[in-house]
């Protein structure tokens, strides 16, 4: 059997894991291929601090008895921004006198590698996650992994950089102003900035805690789904953490879809032509795959940005590193030290101001999401050398955080997408962005983008055309349970599945063989195989397979799990009832479903 002697160019989780899969990969046989290019890549400013050898090793090792079906991020290596905790590395935050040694490591670390997955090492960052660039840290400045005379974005910078460069298959971000995004679109990449408080932030140093997201960078969206689905756990120790509240896929999404565009005159390209026919070859690009454009003035947006470095989140980045600017202000970066000294200057008063304003432009906004289905805008309007970054640090940070400012303070799901190339070589970005908890709509709209407008991977020259989605396989390492009581949205056990990280995939009914029971206790329902039955009301879930058996733990009798069979002829893991279990039991089969028997007149 051939098996691989080099690792490709770039990394991606889907063709690490078909190696995997065939036999031709070892998770060993990948540290130890992972570490001599680790050892001798150029050095771009990309790490604080690396996992040693002999600890990928025994992570390796763990996964001897497990498999890729087992575990959907099987032997897949990635970065963590050092602002997120991992118990074998200090977090530093970009900042040596703040640095300490977490006991354990982040929340949502410790769901990737009990899935499976490989950590190798923590990257650099903006100081305190303050910046857009890349270049506010004392560990160095991070280089665009294209060009090196370029800035890498910020402030996840090194995160970016190591998958773009093929040192990982993603790498964990944070987003609080665009720091998930921007590195994405400036060194061809996707890069998923969830809805706000979707991932949990435990083990995260916060920047603007209320406003923190956990972001993902990897090649594909494909790949990025698969490490969200496994991240979205709930966490009920983080108390800005959201229950998941999927729903399914727009069907406008798999075909015609409205798509909002700014109005000419809010675009911002500052001279940057080249961005600007990028821009126009993306939505012309969206067009031809179903999209609907439909111009909308995205001036309540652009105002909401201004507020997050001119109000109380300002003031919320320094509680972090205020008293090390009290007691030992040279400790800080100097531009991140200037940022955060105007925290001082603002008032309670201040702060109600700015929350007052943004109530009023988030009512503002939502006249925007009744026009359209999504916006699509740049992820930047341009790029910079390092040179100029420096020599004007503020204005043109600011300049990069024009679409992106706002996104979390509007409460707004996102994800940056590879958009073609400048003459000069360097990579353009578009974000596709849509209200609170449409992150499985964004995917499904990514993944087929880069299926009909396909993208080069990172820095190499593979296409994310080479990887297609076999059936269900962007749901590898999932089981689809189809449930038909108080486990539907929005009852009472639905928690159940969304903590566990369960994904709403469609709803539909049963074939017209089964019979319907409300049980004595008045509180589930039991479904029984009857071929003088009827279709019967169902969702079906993807549910993380490391965490299924714990749920189907919980199941008490009389109910369990069988085949259940759907109507469209395929059968999945479903719910069912022991049939002497219903002989006192309430026949509610007329009724066609659990909920429309709860919602019935009196």
């Amino acid at each position: 059997m051939t098996t691989w002697s080099e690792l490709p160019e770039v990394l991606s989780i889907a063709g690490l894991s078909h190696a995997y899969r065939d036999g031709m990969l070892t998770p060993t046989a990948l540290v130890s291929m992972l570490w001599q290019r680790l050892e001798s890549a150029p050095q771009r400013g990309v790490w604080i601090n690396r996992v040693p050898l002999e600890r990928l090793q025994a992570y390796a090792a763990a996964l001897a008895d497990q498999s890729p079906d087992e575990l959907p991020l099987y032997g897949i290596p990635f970065a963590i921004k050092d602002n997120i905790d991992l118990a074998d590395l200090p977090t530093t935050a970009a900042c040596p006198a703040y640095a300490y040694q977490p006991e354990q490591s982040a929340f949502v670390v410790r769901q990737l590698i009990a899935a499976g997955a490989i950590p190798v090492g923590k990257t650099n960052l903006d100081q305190f996650a303050t910046g857009l660039v890349g270049t506010r840290s004392p560990y160095g400045v991070c280089q665009n992994s294209f060009d090196p005379a370029y800035i890498a974005g910020g402030s996840s910078s090194g995160s970016a950089v190591a998958v773009a460069s093929g040192l990982a298959s993603f790498a964990l971000g944070t987003d609080t102003a665009g720091s998930g995004r921007v590195p994405a679109a400036f060194n061809n990449l996707v890069g998923v900035k969830p809805t706000r408080g979707l991932l949990s932030t435990s083990g995260v140093v916060p920047a603007c805690r209320s406003l923190d997201c956990v972001s993902v960078f990897a090649l594909t969206a494909a790949d990025a789904e698969r490490v969200l689905q496994v991240a979205n756990v709930y966490d009920a120790t983080d108390a800005y953490n959201r229950r998941d509240q999927p729903s399914p896929v727009p069907p406008g999404f798999a075909g015609r879809f409205r798509c909002g565009v700014p109005k000419p005159e809010q675009l911002q390209f500052f001279g940057d032509d080249a961005a600007e026919a990028l821009l126009a070859e993306a939505v012309a690009q969206l067009q031809a795959q179903g999209g609907s454009m439909v111009e909308v003035d995205i001036q309540p947006l652009l105002d909401a940005a201004d507020l997050l470095y001119a109000g109380p989140w300002l003031a919320e980045r320094y509680l972090v590193a205020g008293e090390l600017m009290q007691t030992k202000p040279e400790a800080l970066f100097p531009v991140t030290r200037d940022i955060l000294a105007k925290a001082s200057d603002l008032s309670a008063a201040d702060a109600w101001r700015a929350f007052y304003r943004l109530q009023n432009l988030m009512v503002q906004s939502d006249a925007i999401w009744r026009q359209v289905d999504v916006l699509v805008t740049p992820t930047t309007g341009t790029i910079y050398p390092i040179a100029a970054v420096e020599a004007n640090p503020v204005e043109l940070n600011s300049r990069l955080g024009y679409y992106t400012n706002f996104m979390n303070l509007l409460d707004l799901s996102a994800i940056a997408l590879p958009a073609g190339f400048r003459g000069n070589g360097l990579p353009f970005g578009i974000t596709l962005c849509a209200p609170a908890f449409a992150d499985r709509a964004l995917l499904a709209l990514a993944k087929r983008r880069e299926q009909l407008a396909p993208h080069k991977l990172g820095v190499s020259e593979t296409l994310s055309s080479e990887f297609p989605a076999a059936d269900g396989d962007d749901l590898a390492g999932f089981v689809r349970v189809a449930v038909c009581g108080a486990h539907l949205s929005g009852l009472p056990l639905n928690h159940l599945l969304t903590g566990r990280g369960g994904i709403l995939l469609q709803c539909t009914h049963t074939a017209p063989t089964y019979r319907l029971y409300a049980l004595p206790d008045g509180k589930r329902p039991g479904m029984v195989r009857d071929d003088t039955g009827a279709a019967i009301a169902v969702e079906v879930w993807a549910l993380p397979i490391h965490r299924y058996g714990e749920f189907v733990a919980e199941i008490p009798a009389p109910l369990g799990i069988g085949r259940v069979q759907l109507q469209d002829g395929t059968s999945v893991q479903g719910f069912v009832c022991e049939a002497a279990a219903v002989r006192e039991a309430l026949d509610i089969t007329g009724f066609g479903g659990w909920r429309a028997y709860l919602t019935r007149p009196d």
